[in-house]
């Protein structure tokens, strides 16, 4: 036993010592505004996935294939890896998007429910004299991570059947070509999910498109350190403890060097800011979190 014990504490320390290599050496992007895609001679556009270049139609893939990995264990790392600050984020999060009754919301990479059953626990909170009516539809590309999340809304009893002048539905579609019609929703939020899509000029361009006018959108997201002593601090978090933690706790150590990875690729908040005023959203602004680690990004279709 003791034995065996200690062949696998080896193989866990080879594996920290190979990518926490592999994250120092990697560069981090400087971003342009825009996905950092680009085209190899005679060859097909290329993109990132983490750190590594995939070619574009590969990268849907791997990272359908990493949340079919992480599904069931999704909220249990959640919690683990933010010490279950992400809650307090999401909470935050639903609280500036502040819903009305009457509101039809998309919440995109919805996955397993975190922001429709805030925003359906908030809408039961709030006086409803007119008994107007409410919808939210949860969309993600994984139809793993939806029905995982089905099954905790009938647990919690957030069912259609069950909530009064609200309704809810379950639909998979890829936010880079949503299956909904022109200026559907008033308002759409997408959480940890935006840096996972290889075009994020095309998921920002759909947003615009499916929402109504004076419809928001509201984006949640790991972003970047103001200071820089704590932005390396958090590197060594990052890097030194999720992709362990999530082996001993989920089985899954590449899965969570990949997200760790995607964060460090993501826009800073400025460059994303330009991004969605590119869409043509106005009125854009963010607000920073936990001294940057995540930001709320919000804009208007006016």
């Amino acid at each position: 036993m003791q034995s065996t014990r200690s062949i696998r504490l080896l193989s866990l320390a080879r594996r920290f010592a190979h990518i926490r290599t592999a994250a120092q050496s990697a560069q981090e992007p400087t971003g342009s505004g825009k996905d950092s895609s680009k085209a190899t001679s005679g060859s097909e556009q290329t993109t990132h996935f983490g750190f590594q270049t995939v070619k574009e139609s590969e990268k849907e893939q791997k990272v359908h294939e990493v949340f079919e990995q992480v599904a069931n264990s999704y909220d249990m790392m959640n919690d683990a890896m933010s010490l279950g600050i992400h809650r307090v984020w999401k909470d935050i999060f639903v609280e500036r998007l502040g819903p009305t009754h009457g509101m039809r919301l998309l919440d995109m990479a919805g996955g397993t429910g975190d922001i429709t059953f805030r925003y359906l626990r908030y809408l039961a909170n709030q006086p409803n004299p007119q008994q107007r009516a409410s919808h939210v539809t949860v969309s993600d590309i994984n139809q793993h991570m939806l029905d995982v999340g089905e099954e905790r809304a009938k647990r919690l009893g957030l069912t259609t059947d069950r909530l009064p002048n609200s309704s809810i539905a379950w639909q998979c579609a890829d936010a880079e070509k949503l299956p909904f019609k022109d200026e559907s929703f008033t308002a759409y939020t997408i959480a940890f999910g935006i840096r996972n899509c290889t075009h994020v000029d095309k998921v920002l361009s759909e947003a615009y498109r499916v929402l109504q006018p004076g419809g928001r959108f509201m984006c949640l997201e790991f972003s970047h350190l103001t200071n820089e002593t704590m932005q390396w601090l958090y590197d060594q978090y990052s890097f030194q403890v999720i992709p362990p933690m999530g082996q001993l706790l989920a089985g899954q150590w590449q899965a969570y060097q990949y997200l760790v990875e995607s964060i460090r690729r993501f826009p800073k908040q400025e460059q994303f800011k330009r991004m969605i005023e590119q869409a043509g959203f106005a009125q854009v602004s963010y607000e920073n979190l936990t001294f940057g680690v995540v930001s709320i990004h919000s804009g208007f279709k006016l």
